[in-house]
């Protein structure tokens, strides 16, 4: 009989596992500490202060960044978790069709494609686009943002579709239920977890993006992040981490949304 070898129990597992997250955490817990530096220097601390919050709080170009941002993010995440909520139902519930595989695999490609090579590629249709119309608003980083924040919105939810007990759903068939209250009713409060999941996850990538929105951007659409990376390469002040640690937080509610989420599905 084969016996069981838990990782934990591994030799240096501890060592690794603690190596790991000092790596991935220190630069993080120290970006948070000089937010709060009194000097103007972004790596050596020179006191307590909260003076970069407020200068980033009366930046007019931050505010219109993070408007913007948040506009941006928002629009892109609903669109893409509309589109991945689609494709999973499609995928998890419809009967296999030829090409099935070829289907996933396209959701699937800005996973494996490296971003630039979206971007590059973003940058050429709209460049086209813009040619043949003139017009230069906003609707190119929302396509742009959406198409590429559908896969990350379409695995949390094709995940939680093939954990549910589908005999649940056929049960409101069986009691009369039609098609449209039995999603409503059954499928849609069991899978909503992980819509909320996949919108969260689809918001948090459009947010962050970088490399996508400076190919894709036109005179007068920074986001923050791009704004940020403006900042960086001329001077670096407490101002940038300031910024970050904003980021932080929103990040880990979040996050602690979905947690809480998750468990109140668990609970009932």
């Amino acid at each position: 009989m084969a016996k069981n070898f838990p990782v934990t129990h591994q030799r240096g597992f501890s060592a690794v596992a603690v190596t790991t997250f000092i790596f991935l955490y220190a630069p993080l817990a120290v970006a948070l500490v000089l937010a709060f530096n009194a000097g103007t220097s972004a790596a050596k601390w020179e006191g307590f202060s909260l003076r970069w919050f407020q200068s980033a709080a009366n930046n007019q170009q931050v505010i219109a960044a993070s408007i913007l941002s948040l506009k941006l993010a928002a629009i892109s995440a609903v669109l893409a978790t509309a589109a991945a909520t689609l494709a999973a139902l499609a995928m998890t519930r419809g009967p296999r069709f030829r090409g099935w595989t070829f289907t996933y695999g396209v959701i699937s490609v800005p996973l494996m494609v490296p971003e630039i090579v979206t971007a590059v590629a973003l940058l050429v249709v709209s460049a086209t686009l813009r040619g043949w119309t003139g017009y230069t608003g906003l609707t190119y980083l929302i396509v742009a943002h959406t198409a590429f924040c559908v896969p990350f919105a379409y695995l949390p939810i094709r995940a939680r579709l093939q954990t549910m007990d589908i005999s649940l759903e056929r049960a409101a068939g069986d009691l009369y239920a039609s098609p449209w209250n039995a999603f409503r009713f059954v499928t849609m409060p069991l899978f909503f977890p992980g819509v909320l999941a996949g919108f969260i996850l689809a918001f948090v990538t459009s947010l962050d993006d970088v490399v996508i929105t400076e190919f894709v951007k036109t005179a007068g659409q920074d986001t923050l992040p791009t704004y940020m990376l403006g900042q960086v390469r001329r001077t670096i002040t407490p101002e940038v981490n300031a910024i970050a640690a904003v980021f932080f937080v929103i990040s880990v509610a979040l996050v602690i949304c979905i947690y809480a989420v998750n468990q109140r599905t668990k609970i009932n």
